[in-house]
């Protein structure tokens, strides 16, 4: 890894650190969680934006393959590198110790960290940053709204099944494309390794995603059912 991106995952690492500790300083009645969450969306949507500044060429998003990584895409990858080392720290103080979350950063550091070291598959390794943040906003409103107190409403609702929508079809259409992209292409094996064990956790967080959607959408209807009779006594 060259000096000046391990300097800017450094500088990064405290940078996510810092913008934390802010945040607790200016919501000190709200949990860790939500703070730590709102430091994510933050990171999703640059990551979204600097992963989209970097694609060479739309017409092929992940071209070229297997090659050297573009200055624009090292520097997008080191700045999501930073932000997951500073969140699987924020996990080990969480109270809500989360293994699936764990494991998916080790995944992704292990992988970014060996995409930075041999200087290649930048194409490939930005598609999938793109592809993994892009429900991560929608995700986190999630619980920011249940915090909020807008636990089991219709906004609540919508964000979930949001969330749900955009996660199917950038992890469980986009994401097996990449993988069969990455597998394909002249690699080194832990990039392969990465990119393989990257969609076995999103296929496993689908299956978890469908049956909260799935539980929320009938718990939400049968509220629905239990309340039409009452307003309808009144209206009589």
């Amino acid at each position: 890894m060259e000096e000046h991106i391990a300097s800017l995952v450094l500088l990064g690492v405290i940078s996510w650190t810092t913008a934390f500790l802010f945040i607790r300083k200016m919501f000190p009645k709200r949990s860790f969680d939500f703070c730590n969450r709102l430091v994510s969306t933050i990171h999703a949507t640059v990551a979204v934006t600097l992963a989209s500044l970097s694609v060479e060429d739309w017409k092929c998003a992940v071209c070229p393959q297997a090659s050297t990584s573009s200055p624009q895409q090292m520097k997008a990858l080191a700045v999501s590198l930073s932000y997951l080392i500073y969140d699987l720290v924020c996990c080990l103080f969480d109270k809500k110790f989360n293994l699936d979350n764990c494991v998916h950063h080790l995944v992704s550091i292990v992988g970014i960290g060996a995409g930075l070291a041999y200087q290649r598959c930048g194409s490939e390794m930005v598609a999938a940053l793109w592809i993994t943040e892009l429900s991560s906003p929608f995700l986190h409103l999630r619980e920011l709204l249940k915090e909020l107190g807008y636990r089991d409403t219709d906004l609540n609702l919508a964000a979930d099944i949001s969330f749900a929508a955009i996660f199917t079809v950038a992890r469980m259409v986009g994401g097996p494309y990449l993988t069969y992209v990455t597998l394909s292409a002249n690699n080194p094996f832990i990039i392969k390794a990465m990119a393989l064990g990257l969609q076995l956790v999103s296929a496993f967080w689908f299956y978890k995603i469908a049956r909260m959607v799935k539980y929320k959408v009938i718990k939400r209807t049968g509220l629905n059912k239990l309340t039409q009779p009452k307003v309808e006594t009144l209206e009589r």
